[in-house]
């Protein structure tokens, strides 16, 4: 294999993402897997920029920004949008990076499954189709003979399924306790450090980017528990979906819970656990100066195994460049998988 023809769908701050890594990687991938890597199409919710001679990846990023759509790519933009995009040309791998959908995984489930029917790869950062079909979707991919990756599902640049496949395979793993959700840290670390209430901090990391406009999915603890399903899932074999993660959020964490648990040299976390007993997303103390003290966007998880003992991984749990280097990392395992 000497060209990899990639359809980048969803491009919001993830597949921008994905789009801007791309353009600075190229020639990292291209060195380590022998592999030329070509965007043939990439699509917002309404539109695309679809060509089979391949497409700019800092112009697609400057167009959705500047005209609002794809469509406006010059040249190649169409108003093709959806499962009509796989459609169009001819591909190998489908980068799926759509807004995550836990009410009924849509669009991620019918695009990866439809590019499973086409006999291609799959990269993804969405947790929707995840948390809600695990095993259908793998069990889709495996059928179809495809690879199937999705490590930017959990914890962004943070390396958890990917590490603990791969570099602790000799070890049953027993548990994984972690923070999994950067936005809520954030919270949590700021209205520890500055006193301030958890409304006034919640705005403040909206202004700054870090929480979305509807922070819903991160503060009310269903991001980290579609994270926790995954692990569930693919690291400890227990076959579970969303319904089954007992699930409480950080709304109701005021200035005051913060300041008494200061006081005895505690710090809340919103803490997800993934075990045979305890599928679970809460607030939790941890003591301050623990592998759990960790501040800002900051994931972390600590892997419990039968051989190795406590295993603790940390890196950014939020951000574009940051998720999208799992997103490559993934890939550049594809393509090494097929040379």
């Amino acid at each position: 294999m000497d060209e990899c023809k990639v359809i980048i769908m969803g491009f919001g701050s993830v597949g921008q993402g994905v789009a801007n890594a791309l353009s600075m990687k190229k020639d990292l991938i291209k060195e380590k897997t022998g592999v030329a890597v070509k965007v043939v199409a990439a699509a917002d919710s309404s539109s695309s920029a679809i060509s089979a001679d391949g497409l700019d990846e800092k112009l697609l990023v400057e167009t959705k920004n500047n005209e609002g759509k794809l469509s406006a790519y010059p040249e190649f933009g169409s108003d093709k949008n959806g499962e009509d995009v796989l459609d169009a040309v001819e591909y190998d791998c489908l980068i799926e990076a759509t807004p995550t959908n836990i009410v009924d995984a849509e669009p991620a489930f019918s695009l990866t499954m439809k590019a499973f029917g086409q006999g291609k790869d799959v990269v993804t950062s969405n947790k929707g189709h995840l948390a809600l079909k695990f095993r259908e979707v793998v069990d889709a991919a495996k059928r179809a003979g495809v690879e199937f990756k999705y490590e930017a599902s959990v914890g962004g640049s943070m390396p958890i399924i990917n590490f603990t496949k791969e570099t602790l395979s000799s070890c049953k793993i027993n548990s994984i306790i972690g923070i999994l959700n950067g936005t809520t840290n954030y919270i949590l670390s700021r209205m520890t450090t500055e006193g301030t209430s958890y409304e006034d901090t919640l705005r403040e990391s909206q202004e700054l980017g870090i929480a979305e406009t509807d922070p819903t999915q991160d503060v009310e603890g269903i991001d980290a528990a579609c994270k926790t399903v995954i692990l569930a899932n693919s690291l400890l074999g227990i076959n579970a979906t969303y319904s089954d993660v007992e699930v409480t959020g950080i709304s109701s964490i005021n200035s005051y819970a913060i300041e008494l648990a200061k006081k005895d040299d505690y710090l809340i976390k919103l803490i997800a656990e993934v075990s045979p007993e305890n599928l679970r997303v809460s607030p939790r103390l941890v003591k301050r100066g623990s592998s759990y003290d960790v501040g800002g966007t900051l994931n972390m998880a600590t892997i419990n195994t039968d051989l190795a003992g406590d295993v603790t991984v940390m890196g950014l749990g939020a951000g574009s460049l940051e998720t999208a280097s799992a997103m490559l990392t993934d890939l550049i395992s594809i393509l090494k998988n097929k040379n």
